[in-house]
């Protein structure tokens, strides 16, 4: 799969999007950085490399090699060999900052503290003084080394790391303990990013909880492609939920606690929403875009973000109402309760977000079943005329999005951590890449002067040709 890289976007380049009062010639300010990013599993080698414990997409890769034909990430870009060149590739492009994530099985292979890998804390490491040294923000004692020496390559060239603490790659061990559905994984991962705040937070001032839980909590609700593929549909995700809100409400107060004033970085974690809007005028198509944004975004924003904290109500009134009527005697989605509702709420010094694209939603009981959004009870569908050259492009939905995140959660800054084109060409002439990220940049110049929405930071997905997890490399 062929990605374009992006920085900083160049006054007078953002063209603006159909139907767009944007001016020709207006810019990001210095204040809104340009970087690019990479996750583990997708770019690096994963197995034979020092020190590294198995993660659930390891196990699924290998069991079911069926599920992933076009091949696996033993391999894959293997940045863990060749992370000064994607340095090199960084500091070409004019990059300041550059999103990666740590491999939790590299730094601890069973996930327990007990198993802690120095080589995989000394690689990330050396990555990030490499950016450094570049002038580019980021925002086993192998695994810790690997981490060094990423950190430190980072740092060398100028380049600030980004990190996020956990993209996917759970230790199958602490899956075979049952996974994110377990409440037990809150002390867990608390351990992690203890381990990852003591080894590289005197250098990493920008982290990521965890990257588009909505997606990896999918995981426990459908039996096959996607790890661990858990088949307890409408249950397994919720249940996963709530542990994650915790686990990254454990990790933001530790760094609070024990980390910030010696530190002084920020923390937060990063959402996907694909905006929803309503096919129609009617009040039913609003009611349904706006569950689909609940159900997408809301069910993690609305804990962290919101004043009162919690689910929303409307999730909670629709998985109840559906609950009661498949003849159960409580919802299917866990009670936080008040002193965990207390305890997430708040937990966010930005907020982070991925967007692709926009649907055109309708009610519907047989409709969208992807990423548990089965009791949304919406139709997602796409209009031919948004077709740009063939390719989907609906810019103006980024936009209504960070209105929609403005509006919701009281302006917080926006640090969009990914967005992008992905396609199998190969061309190096690549129109299609670079109309979409002039349309949607212009989108978030339009957002931010027109519309006031706070936007700190934009990350293009991705600096180099990945693993699409599943879909491997096809």
């Amino acid at each position: 799969m062929s990605w374009l890289t992006g920085g900083s976007i160049p006054k007078g380049q953002a063209e603006p999007a159909p139907g767009s009062k944007a001016r020709q010639g207006q810019s990001f300010t210095h204040s809104t950085d340009g970087c690019t990013h990479r996750r583990q599993v997708r770019f690096c080698a994963i197995r034979p490399t020092p020190g590294k414990g198995e993660s659930i997409w390891d196990r699924l890769a290998h069991q079911h090699p069926e599920w992933m034909p076009s091949g696996n990430g033993d391999v894959a870009g293997d940045s863990y060999h060749k992370y000064k060149e994607d340095v090199q590739a960084l500091v070409n492009i004019s990059a300041k900052v550059y999103r990666f994530s740590i491999s939790w099985p590299r730094i601890m292979p069973t996930g327990d503290i007990t198993s802690l890998n120095q080589a995989g804390i000394d690689y990330y490491n050396n990555v990030i003084n490499e950016l450094l040294d570049n002038d580019i923000q980021p925002l086993n004692q192998t695994g810790i080394d690997y981490y060094n020496n990423v950190i430190n390559e980072l740092l060398d060239n100028d380049i600030q790391p980004l990190v996020t603490m956990y993209h996917w790659d759970l230790p199958e061990h602490l899956q075979d303990l049952g996974g994110w559905v377990n409440p037990i994984l809150v002390e867990y991962f608390e351990d992690y990013a203890r381990v990852l705040f003591t080894e590289f937070g005197d250098r990493v001032k920008w982290w990521l909880t965890f990257n588009e839980p909505l997606v990896f909590s999918y995981g426990y609700s459908i039996a096959a492609v996607f790890a661990p593929a858990v088949d307890a549909p409408g249950v397994g995700n919720y249940l996963a939920s709530a542990t994650i809100l915790k686990a990254h409400a454990r990790a933001y107060h530790l760094y609070d606690e024990e980390f910030r004033a010696n530190q002084d970085g920020r923390v937060s974690i990063t959402l996907n929403c694909d905006w929803s809007a309503p096919k129609t005028d009617s009040d039913e198509d609003k009611a349904a875009a706006l569950r689909s944004n609940q159900f997408t975004l809301g069910i993690y924003a609305h804990p962290i973000y919101s004043a009162e904290g919690d689910y929303p109500a409307i999730i909670k009134e629709q998985v109840m109402n559906l609950s009661l009527a498949e003849g159960r005697t409580r919802s299917r989605l866990p009670e936080l309760g008040e002193k965990w509702v207390n305890y997430i709420r708040g937990t966010h010094d930005f907020f982070g977000l991925n967007h692709y694209s926009t649907s055109l939603v309708s009610p519907s009981t047989n409709g969208t079943t992807l990423f548990g959004l089965t009791d949304a009870q919406v139709l997602q569908e796409t209009d031919p005329n948004w077709a740009v050259n063939g390719t989907t492009m609906v810019p103006w939905g980024l936009r209504a999005l960070l209105n929609w995140v403005k509006e919701e959660y009281n302006n917080p800054p926006v640090f969009i951590t990914e967005n992008g084109l992905g396609q199998s060409s190969k061309e190096l002439q690549d129109n299609n890449r670079i109309t979409y990220y002039k349309l949607y940049l212009n989108e978030i110049l339009n957002a931010m002067n027109e519309d006031n929405c706070t936007v700190i930071g934009y990350t293009a997905w991705s600096l180099i040709d990945t693993l699409e997890w599943s879909s491997g490399f096809s």
